[in-house]
């Protein structure tokens, strides 16, 4: 970009310098109409420098804004899913059971006491009383998922919905196990592709941002968290869009 812009006002000096040679030497009859030309192709050229400079920053600001509102949805969809493995032991593979699970799913409040009790075969065997230390488990109560996830409000119901970019759109959710030391650890994924965030954006613009290898910006071509192929829940945006785990 830097070397459009450096020849862009190339060209602009080049062609001022050609304005001051036919003031100078075309005969006046000619004048009006070449020098007409040339400040034509001197504004073309300067809108077109502008341009280059000014697009890219516009995009920057619409493409952080939206990335925004998409990672507030990744959240809320991995909240979702953390919770739903802590009560069922593996992640939801469809948005359909994530909503019911957060609509109908309570946590467990439970109290650890630490106790002594009597052991009856060493009280036995000694014949005086003999004691073992013991931890019970105490249960006080439920709390409702959906209250303790997302209080008063009911966003998680549409969830699935990309709040910004192509009309429609949906985040992809995909749940599994991954085999580590002959253990199924559950993983899960949500993504949507930049292309759909940024649809109606610079399509050059776009394809560079799909190529960002960057610890400032989001790598790769798709906004996600979770993943399929390591036992990962973070998301892949750098912390300047808030926390990605």
């Amino acid at each position: 970009m830097m070397k459009l812009i450096l020849v862009a006002i190339a060209v602009i000096i080049v062609t001022i310098g050609l304005v001051k040679l036919i003031d100078k030497f075309i005969p006046t009859k000619f004048k009006p109409l070449l020098q007409l030309a040339l400040w034509v192709a001197i504004a073309f050229l300067g809108y077109n420098t502008f341009q280059s400079v000014y697009a890219p920053i516009q995009f920057n600001k619409l493409k952080n804004k939206r990335y925004a509102k998409v990672i507030e949805s990744l959240n809320d969809i991995r909240d979702a899913q953390l919770a739903h493995r802590k009560i069922t032991g593996k992640f939801a593979g469809n948005f359909d059971n994530l909503v019911k699970f957060v609509d109908t799913a309570q946590y467990t409040i439970t109290q650890r006491r630490d106790t002594s009790v009597i052991d009856p075969i060493l009280t036995k065997q000694f014949g005086v009383d003999m004691y073992e230390d013991k931890v019970l488990i105490d249960t006080l109560g439920f709390v409702p998922v959906k209250d303790s996830l997302f209080k008063n409000s009911d966003r998680y119901k549409t969830m699935m919905n990309v709040p910004v970019g192509k009309e429609d759109a949906k985040f992809e959710l995909k749940a599994g196990f991954l085999e580590q030391n002959n253990t199924k650890i559950p993983v899960f994924e949500a993504l949507v592709k930049k292309s759909v965030i940024l649809f109606d954006q610079d399509k050059d613009l776009l394809s560079q941002e799909n190529q960002v290898v960057s610890v400032d910006g989001v790598n790769g071509d798709a906004l996600k968290v979770g993943s399929m192929d390591e036992v990962n829940t973070a998301g892949n945006w750098p912390k300047t869009y808030g926390a990605n785990e």
